[in-house]
């Protein structure tokens, strides 16, 4: 498989040069296609992206609105996704002086991938001029747009830096958010509730107030909460878990935790089964997870936690589950060869645990 920063690779750089040519006759085609394939092999793939916006500033014109006018003109023409991030990226090292026109070239080029590391550029330049315009895209009726606002404001964006005034005060991007809680677009309600996870981990309280005021009966706005709070909600949150009416206190046993093996290989699974019995006298509505405390490479155990099942208990009723992992590699996760532990947490309480060693 290919790497992700060949996306940037010399034949992008030849078509991208290709098309500003048809626009801008002045274009040194071949100049640009020469330094901007410089060192190319040892450059990763935000530092090719950001190498060919410091190339193109010196080959398009000193005047910036006509260099905009251009880039507007080519970007249809070129592939849609990661490497339409470049145009976005342009502005951001080049637009602060005349915020106007950028804002308006990001709300444009958002719409072939997404503005949302170059619209932080504004947010640090500009926060109270660049936010306000935000608050309008919210309302726009581009759903990339609508997007745009929510995401680019996000108080931990990752690959990005922090927006420290807005995790200071997350009520700066609350007109965005409450404009965006009924979005009819998915790509749209995932950011929403990436942002109010965001916010979570520096407020949390604010965050689940702000949601307990929505309408959750709107299938939309229910899906938004439901994955916004879905950190909190492993945590054992208190007012999280009310917010969907799980038992903050719950009144069960877990019996019959059973392992399959207590010595697994990888590539193997590890399967486990247990019995949730209720000790109380009125339903109870759970969500239980299993974390696995993986070793790591300098020895320590780091936790992870898996989703197994929401359900609710009746009165002296006994539900039996069951579960089945397989232990591989992925580029996200390596294993290493030690003892691991396992454990049953019920909303966000550890009700049983058991270890297994994992060779590797």
């Amino acid at each position: 498989m290919e790497p992700l920063k060949e996306l940037f690779n010399t034949a992008f750089h030849e078509h991208l040069a290709l098309e500003l040519t048809k626009v801008y006759k002045n274009f040194k085609q071949q100049q640009f296609i020469t330094e901007v394939s410089k060192n190319l092999e040892q450059q990763s793939l935000n530092e090719r992206m950001r190498n060919a916006s410091l190339v193109l500033n010196k080959y398009l014109p000193e005047d910036y609105k006509k260099t905009i006018d251009i880039l507007q003109q080519v970007i249809p023409n070129m592939k849609r996704g990661y490497t339409s991030l470049l145009f976005p990226d342009y502005v951001g090292q080049y637009g602060k002086k005349d915020i106007h026109l950028s804002l308006e070239a990001l709300k444009y080029f958002t719409q072939f991938g997404s503005s949302e590391f170059a619209i932080r550029e504004f947010l640090k330049h500009d926060f109270n001029k660049t936010i306000q315009v935000m608050y309008t895209w919210a309302k726009d009726k581009n759903y990339h747009v609508r997007r745009l606002a929510s995401e680019g404001s996000r108080p931990r964006l990752p690959w990005s830096f922090k927006l420290d005034e807005v995790i200071k005060n997350p009520k700066l991007t609350q007109p965005i958010l409450e404009t965006l809680k009924a979005d009819e677009e998915l790509y749209v309600r995932k950011s929403v509730a990436n942002h109010l996870n965001d916010i979570s981990k520096d407020h949390p309280d604010y965050m689940v107030q702000v949601v307990k005021g929505w309408d959750k009966k709107h299938t939309h706005t229910a899906w938004i909460v439901k994955h916004a709070s879905r950190a909190l909600i492993k945590k054992g949150h208190s007012a999280s878990l009310a917010v969907f009416d799980f038992e903050k206190k719950p009144r069960l046993s877990i019996g019959q935790f059973k392992l399959n093996t207590k010595n697994l290989k990888l590539g193997q699974a590890l399967q486990f089964e247990f019995d949730v019995v209720s000790e109380k006298s009125s339903p109870q509505k759970l969500v239980i997870d299993y974390i696995i405390h993986y070793r790591k490479k300098a020895g320590e155990l780091s936790p992870k936690v898996f989703k197994l099942t929401e359900l609710e208990l009746l009165p002296k009723q006994s539900v039996h589950i069951s579960k089945k992992q397989v232990f591989k590699d992925f580029t996200t996760r390596k294993h290493f060869s030690g003892q691991h532990l396992i454990e049953i947490q019920v909303n966000g309480k550890v009700m049983a645990e058991d270890k297994f060693k994992l060779e590797v």
